[in-house]
């Protein structure tokens, strides 16, 4: 899996600071803008890049034209916000939301925690933000609801992670 080789840097060189750079979901189609795979990328890679060593996660560009650029070399993307330069307009594609929920949950200097998903459809890490508190994001990339327990400390609490969704349990 792509993401061992990241995991494989983190342990040839554990004292390095691993950021993941220069995200993209794919090249960029106007009528694909609302497709929710955009959003299930970036979580995948950013779950997993968290989980396998890295320290941060940046995007190639957060704000692109309609027409996915501009660039210098003509490789047009998707990014988080979409501005149509001729109505004044912005489009906050999935991705844009997906990102969010580290963003708003992991503070700076949080330290990545073990989680550990025991439901096969999801995906999961978690932090322990400096104030304490603690982030747990979870994404469930299948075509069905998947009820989980939650375990801390020998208490559990039942949360239901709907079809294609993504969700951050703060506590």
């Amino acid at each position: 899996m792509m993401f061992d080789n990241v995991r494989l840097v983190h342990e040839t060189y554990p004292d390095k600071k691993l950021l993941f750079t220069e995200g993209t979901a794919e090249n960029f189609k106007p009528e694909n803008i609302t497709a929710w795979r955009l959003g299930e990328y970036y979580g995948r890679s950013m779950i997993n890049d968290f989980n396998d060593g890295a320290v941060g996660w940046t995007d190639w560009n957060v704000l692109l034209d309609e027409q996915g650029g501009p660039n210098h070399v003509g490789n047009f993307c998707f990014a988080p916000i979409h501005a149509d330069t001729k109505a004044g307009t912005l489009t906050y594609t999935s991705s844009y939301w997906y990102i969010g929920h580290f963003s708003k949950f992991v503070h700076p200097g949080a330290r990545r925690i073990a989680v550990s998903p025991s439901r096969s459809a999801l995906l999961a890490t978690g932090f322990v933000n400096p104030d304490g508190s603690v982030a747990v994001v979870v994404m469930n990339r299948g075509d069905q609801a998947v009820k989980y327990n939650l375990w801390v400390a020998g208490n559990a609490a039942e949360v239901n992670a709907l079809p294609h969704s993504i969700q951050t349990l703060v506590f």
